[in-house]
């Protein structure tokens, strides 16, 4: 795995992958721009007509460069993607970056396209492209290699956000939330080791729960994330030195959902 993420100087995000392809570069050019081939492996119904990229959905894209058989770069809504082909002997380096705002969902940009350039190896090599029924592993897998899992302290508030493999329905029973009641302590998947969480204060089923510490607050909250699972985030106020217990029980939630079917 070569995969990376670099900051841009507006703030954005780049995910960068690299492979490599033991076919020619006009051959692979050829899969990465003709409708027919792009549709074997390509995440949306892609055509590309002069300077302008039809996704199927949504708003059109530019294409920003065109430099057959080396480069390719194009918009797709606020996100910009980029394939470059560099001649290896008798194959070719694919170097894929993805641009976008969401930091946060880079795990699940990744393992989206490296599922994808499997399908478009697999397309070049003549087999049958499959697409993995559940990627959450990989998704898990791409969340520590990416170093997604830190958190903040900042200004007297631990703040840790995660994008998660399942929606906030499932989050939820899987924290026991059909168990919360306002005026009583949350149930334990919410908590931490430490002092006893104080009753819950707010709650609000599948999106979410705010109780109560010896000095401050833990506030919990599912909203929309990427791809199909809902995006985590968690803030506590007083003791900040409980970032590290924080870290670990949202590692162990993420683990408990990417396993579950």
């Amino acid at each position: 795995m070569n995969e990376k993420l670099t900051i841009t100087p507006d703030g954005r995000t780049t995910l960068h992958m690299e492979r490599r392809l033991p076919h020619p570069p006009a051959k692979v050019w050829r899969a990465i721009t003709e409708p027919e081939h792009l549709a074997r492996w390509f995440p949306a119904e892609m055509h590309i007509d002069g300077d302008k990229v039809s996704y199927g959905f949504g708003p059109d894209g530019v294409v920003t460069r065109n430099d057959s058989p080396r480069v390719l770069a194009h918009t797709w809504g606020q996100d910009e993607l980029r394939w470059e082909l560099r001649p290896d002997g008798d194959g070719t380096v694919l170097i894929f970056t993805h641009t976008f705002a969401d930091r946060y969902g880079a795990a699940s940009f990744a393992a989206g396209w490296h599922t994808c350039i499997a399908g478009l190896g697999a397309l070049l090599a003549g087999r049958q492209t499959r697409l993995p029924a559940d990627t959450a592993h990989l998704h898990e897998h791409y969340v520590a290699i990416l170093g997604l899992t830190s958190g903040t302290v900042k200004d007297g508030v631990v703040r840790l956000e995660r994008q998660l493999t399942r929606p906030a329905e499932e989050v939820w029973q899987a924290l026991d939330g059909d168990q919360v009641t306002v005026g009583a302590p949350p149930p334990a998947p919410f908590a931490i080791p430490g002092p006893p969480a104080g009753p819950v204060t707010r709650a609000e089923a599948a999106k979410l729960l705010e109780y109560g510490t010896q000095d401050g607050t833990v506030h919990w909250e599912l909203t929309t994330g990427t791809g199909h699972g809902a995006r985590l985030i968690i803030t506590q106020t007083g003791d900040t030195s409980t970032l590290p217990a924080w870290r670990a029980r949202i590692e162990d939630l993420a683990v408990t959902l990417a396993s579950s079917r």
